[in-house]
């Protein structure tokens, strides 16, 4: 029997492809033949950084389908009625859930899609089965599985940085994994060490001096002191999705140039509620001669000893030179995100897809891959494509547009059920 062919393979189920299956459901309907596959075993979304009060840092309306389609019923409005809190959300008088809130949004919409996902799944190979399809290769249970696609969608998501020279270990974590560690610490640590200057780990900070009443909390970061988001109406434009044709038709130039005067929307950048409440413990700390709270700005760590019971760091005044000795039960590194190579996933695939002088792939604006002439699958990026669509590549501000935009080069690009539904629905 002939392996059957998918309209559309996922690589990853986080928010961004979620939100592509519900607008491939909702273009399509049961026209479309999608398969997703994720290494979790079951939905999630930075579940290490669901900190109890910490709020999302985009509007609700920003959700999964709104502004491509508000009347959805995948909407978080829809969650909302669905689970009698509409109204109490209104009283609430906020555009901010909380993460908790949020992240339970995204598993009801999940749930949605459950016969359409293949969790604990992991890609290790694509390949051209022939001009006209790709064979993905998948690890489940040790065992190795085959599927063709006319259509891949990568959603791979970020991929976490520690500090240069430091390894994760027993007692030395990225803050993705924050809420899980944390628990196999003993009761009552001494000592506990951020290194990050921002929104994740001044929240962390937050948490461990919450959490633990006892504990010295050390926020180590080579800034003089945490600076504050620009989060004003004017500066947000640059996650509006007409942002997106801006940055993606501009010079090299022009882009480097946006893509720095927008950093502070969104990297090592803090929310100044947030900053303002650290003050203020750290200063009543100061007043009542007992800190807890230290903060060591302008340093860096020039060497972490990691062992099974805590870590012993070597910490360095920048303007001075001069170097303190830290004993922690933890070393709590929040230190960021990078882009996936999708070249590490596409593997034999990845050789028909063309780059530019400078090395990385070339990207339409449907954020369709350009592969060589002779190739009639196609491969689309969500995220990875910070270089030629801007700073919203991985977040959330433009997922129900960018998705519907992928799932409308699908529908042009494909000979198959997905493009016969469509040409039926417009004749």
């Amino acid at each position: 029997m002939a392996t059957p062919v998918h309209d559309v393979v996922g690589i990853g189920f986080g928010p961004s492809n979620l939100a592509l299956a519900v607008a491939l459901e909702e273009e399509f309907g049961a026209g479309v033949d999608a398969v997703f596959f994720e290494k979790q075993p079951a939905f999630g979304w930075h579940r290490g950084m669901l900190l109890e009060g910490a709020t999302m840092q985009v509007s609700f309306l920003k959700d999964l389908v709104t502004l491509r389609d508000p009347t959805s019923r995948y909407s978080f409005i829809s969650y909302l009625h669905a689970h009698g809190r509409l109204a109490d959300f209104i009283n609430h008088k906020t555009m901010f859930p909380t993460r908790l809130e949020f992240h339970d949004y995204l598993e009801w919409v999940a749930a949605a899609f459950s016969g359409s996902v293949r969790y604990g799944s992991e890609v290790v190979a694509v390949r051209p089965r022939d001009d006209r399809t790709l064979e993905v290769v998948v690890r489940r249970d040790d065992e190795l599985h085959t599927c063709l696609t006319r259509n891949l969608v990568i959603g791979a998501g970020l991929e976490p940085v520690l500090p240069d020279g430091v390894r994760q270990g027993e007692r030395v974590w990225h803050t993705e994994d924050l809420l899980p560690r944390l628990e196999t610490l003993p009761p009552g640590p001494r000592r506990l060490v951020v290194v990050g200057a921002g929104q994740s780990a001044a929240e962390a900070v937050a948490h461990l001096h919450d959490r633990y009443p006892s504990t010295e909390v050390c926020a180590l970061f080579a800034r003089y002191g945490y600076s504050p988001a620009d989060d004003s109406s004017f500066a947000n434009r640059i996650f509006d999705p007409e942002a997106v044709d801006h940055y993606f038709q501009a010079p090299d130039e022009v882009k480097r140039m946006l893509f720095g005067y927008s950093r502070n929307t969104n990297y090592s950048v803090v929310d100044l509620d947030l900053i303002d409440e650290l003050y203020r413990r750290a200063y009543a700390e100061k007043v009542a001669g007992a800190e807890r709270l230290r903060v060591l700005n302008v340093s860096r760590l020039v060497d972490v000893d990691a062992g099974r019971d805590g870590v012993r760091l070597k910490v360095e005044f920048m303007p001075t030179g001069e170097v303190t000795d830290l004993e922690s039960d933890a070393l709590i590194c929040a230190t960021g995100y990078r882009e996936r190579n999708p070249l590490d996933l596409l593997g034999e695939a990845g050789e028909h897809c063309r780059t530019g002088p400078d090395g990385r792939l070339l990207v339409d604006r449907d954020y369709r891959l350009v592969t060589s002439p002779a190739c009639s699958w196609s491969v689309y990026l969500q995220g990875a494509t910070e270089h030629t669509h801007g700073i919203t590549s991985s977040l959330l501000s433009v997922v129900a547009v960018r998705t519907g935009e992928i799932v409308a080069s699908i529908a042009a690009h494909t000979t198959g059920p997905a493009t016969r539904v469509a040409q039926e629905a417009q004749s």
